[in-house]
Parts: structure tokens; sequence; C-alpha cells
């Protein structure tokens, strides 16, 4: 791999309970460059935003936001839980609830990424992925709308003049046509370090990924990051911010 690669390297959080859950989260915030903070449709509130955006801030780590379905009975994991222009209202909520967060702590969002279900469904659904792209845009056009690879929310958000980032995933398996293989299925999720890493490396080196994704609520998601970053960086891979 070449000297001059470039990725960022993002976490979704905020999505764990308890003072153990933020003690892990800020330790997974130190070695990403990007965090997507839960604000509220699956998981999340004030509270929990605020130190999650703090704990970014003070490591100097972009913030974006992780909006979902409404839909905490189940973790934003359910699809099709909302119909578009519905979820297009409870996106909006959501980035304002932590845009206001992260300004009272100094900062502002950068980013936007879809949770879950949201995200799955947008990567496929047309009418979805214009809704979530419109959404973005209309609340601040210069937000990056973060995506799954060669998905179609990423041409819905430039079609409608957002920059996107397009995303690849350290911790779980891919089906044959490039979509995330079902949670429900085996083998969906990594929880080994080295597989992570491997998995890491082969797609910072397809040229096509601009952001690699660590799940917070991911078992061994620490020492997953951890051995994600010393490979790229063993690599020549530069992780920086979007």
């Amino acid at each position: 791999m070449t000297g001059d690669a470039r990725v960022d390297l993002n976490c979704d959080v905020g999505e764990l309970p308890g003072v153990s859950g933020r003690a892990a989260d800020t330790a997974l915030i130190a070695l990403v460059t990007s965090a997507n903070v839960a604000c509220g449709g699956h998981v999340g509130d004030v509270e929990s935003m605020d130190v999650t955006v703090r704990a970014a801030v003070a490591r100097s780590v972009a913030v974006g936001a992780h909006p979902s379905y409404d839909d905490r009975e189940g973790f934003g994991r359910r699809t099709g839980a909302q119909a578009p222009v519905d979820a297009a209202k409870s996106i909006a909520a959501q980035m304002t609830a932590l845009r206001d967060v992260a300004s009272a702590a100094g900062t502002a969002l950068t980013h936007v990424k879809p949770h879950g279900a949201l995200y799955n469904d947008a990567a496929i659904d047309w009418p979805l992925a214009q809704a979530v792209a419109g959404a973005v845009f209309t609340f601040d056009s210069s937000l990056v709308l973060v995506g799954l690879a060669g998905s179609i929310l990423l041409d819905a958000g430039r079609a409608v003049g957002l920059r996107v980032a397009a995303e690849g995933f350290c911790d779980r398996a891919y089906e044959a046509d490039g979509t995330l293989r079902p949670r429900a299925a085996a083998g969906a999720v990594f929880d080994d370090p080295d597989m992570a890493a491997h998995q890491a490396l082969r797609l910072a080196q397809r040229g096509d990924i601009d952001t690699l994704c660590i799940h917070g609520d991911t078992p061994r998601a620490l020492a997953i990051a951890r051995a994600v970053r010393a490979a790229l960086e063993a690599a020549g891979v530069r992780i920086a911010r979007l």
C-alpha cells in the first residue's frame, strides 16, 4: 500500500448503558477519528449525548449524528419501522437534539450516519434514501452523509448536493452483493481482533472506502479498535478525519 493512503476511522457510540458503558466509549473514542453519537431514536438521551460528545471534543474527534428509526424497543434494528416521511421527521428531531448538545460543548456536527435498519434499508430503498438525504440537506447542507460503499444512499446524497463518505465495516461480514450480512445470521459480527484488522486492511486497499467503522457495542470492541489501528498504521495508511 502506498504511503499516501488515507482513511477515517469511526465508531458508533453512546449506545452502552451506565458508567461502564461511558467508560468503554471513552476508551474507544481515543482510538478513532470520528464518533457517531446515538441521539435518541434507538437509544440515548441528553446526558449520554453530553458525556459522549465531550469525550470526543477532548480528543479532537469529529462528532456526528447516529440517528435511527424511532424504535427504542427494537434498538433501531427492525426493518421498515417507519415510512420515509416519518423517518425524515425523526432524523431531523434527533439531529437537532445532538446539535444542541454539541453546541453547548463547544463543537459542531460534521457528519450523519444512520443506524441499524435505517442504514440498511436506505442502502437499497430509493424513496427512503431520498428522504434521509433530504432531511440531512435541509437540516445542514454542510454535513457529510455516511453510507454503505456502493449504496443508493450515497447516490441520493450526491443528488441533493451533499458531500458523502463511503463506509466499510471492520467487524461485520458481507454478503456477495456487498450488503451487510443480517445480524441474525451466523458469523455476521466479528469479535476476533485479527479478523477485523485483516478486513480493515482489505477494505482500505480497495480504494473506494472513505471511512471504516467499529461498532461500540461489538464484543471486544476496544481490542478490535487497537488491532485495526495498529494494522492500518503498520501498512502506511494515514488515519484522519473526514
